[in-house]
């Protein structure tokens, strides 16, 4: 239902963002971490690298050696980076996040980074949002970045047999993926999915569906997740949902580990073309139990990335490590 009286909308718009986080909230303790002099953070550093005894030592090097993959020292080119070189002024969800990490760091030390939708892997080992799955990755170093728009979690309210018994999906049909999936599927009466972006020359008006939010795709059973430029977005948020996330194998992967989730244990995998995704919704449907057990599992696939003391220190000990391996810290 969309409302017409000014008050009504301005109270649509505030329950749309019901599930995402702020990002007024993420730009002003950004500012305020830049505020605070770079002393204090590092004098903080041993401290927090010390904290890893309160923990899994082999969950944690795991999580580690997962997002550095990089084996051997390496050098840092001439045109590496310092923090204080890095401009505010274009892809500041990604400033913010590297600088909340690379504070705790002497501001002498070089690094490299690639900002952005990332899925090409750099040429010398780079700081990194995402990165292709298989093939040679070592290179892409992954931090968690651009956190405040990918990590969103939600308290799903609604129980899986209390959700509509259909698929769902709204985004922007921009790229070859999502368009053939919404050329060949848009008709079925099992499916409620449509593009909000503007039909493009070779689009189909009757593709053009409006926006919906979080909260009321929450209300379907079956949510889809299709891959964007990299990552599909919505994929950690339908995962910590009481809904069933259903995708093709992910191509590639973030500070979320795409690449270590499992299908039919954490997602119902559907085949390239999507040519099997009227069957998989109706088998799950039919066979709660299952959906059930797959979102669980899901669920607690979600937890590990919610505590935000480890969440922390793991990005210290990826961006620690990489320093170490090239020569400008002494490996402890």
């Amino acid at each position: 239902m969309r409302f017409s009286n000014p008050i009504l909308k301005k109270f649509e718009t505030i329950r749309s963002r019901k599930h995402k986080n702020s990002k007024l909230l993420f730009h002003l303790r950004g500012i305020l971490h830049l505020l605070t002099p770079g002393r204090v953070s590092r004098n903080r550093l041993q401290g927090i690298l010390e904290s890893v005894t309160e923990y899994d030592s082999e969950y944690i090097h795991k999580r580690v050696a997962y997002y550095n993959q990089q084996k051997v020292p390496f050098f840092i080119r001439d045109d590496a980076s310092i923090f204080s070189e890095l401009s505010l002024k274009k892809r500041s969800a990604y400033y913010f996040d590297l600088q909340e990490c690379i504070r705790y760091f002497d501001p002498a030390l070089q690094f490299h980074y690639v900002f952005g939708d990332v899925i090409d892997v750099p040429t010398v080992p780079s700081f990194v949002k995402s990165r292709p799955i298989n093939g040679e990755n070592t290179a892409s170093i992954l931090l968690k970045l651009n956190k405040v728009r990918h990590f969103t979690f939600v308290n799903d309210e609604l129980s899986f047999q209390q959700k509509k018994d259909k698929l769902v999906w709204r985004g922007k049909a921009g790229v070859v993926g999502r368009v053939d999936f919404v050329r060949n599927n848009f008709h079925n009466p099992l499916f409620d999915i449509g593009q909000t972006n503007p039909p493009d020359k070779d689009g189909d008006p009757l593709w053009q569906k409006g926006y919906m939010s979080i909260a009321e795709q929450l209300q379907y059973k079956c949510i889809l997740s299709i891959e964007g430029f990299d990552v599909a977005s919505n994929l950690k948020w339908i995962m910590s949902s009481n809904s069933l996330c259903f995708m093709k194998k992910p191509i590639y992967e973030t500070w979320f580990m795409e690449g270590q989730l499992l299908p039919d244990v954490h997602y119902v995998q559907l085949k390239d073309d999507y040519s099997d995704i009227e069957e998989k919704v109706n088998y799950y449907l039919h066979h709660p139990e299952e959906s059930l057990e797959i979102i669980r599992k899901a669920n607690l696939y979600c937890e590990q990335f919610k505590n935000s003391k480890q969440e922390t220190l793991l990005s210290l000990l990826v961006m620690q490590q990489y320093f170490e391996q090239s020569g400008q810290l002494k490996k402890n």
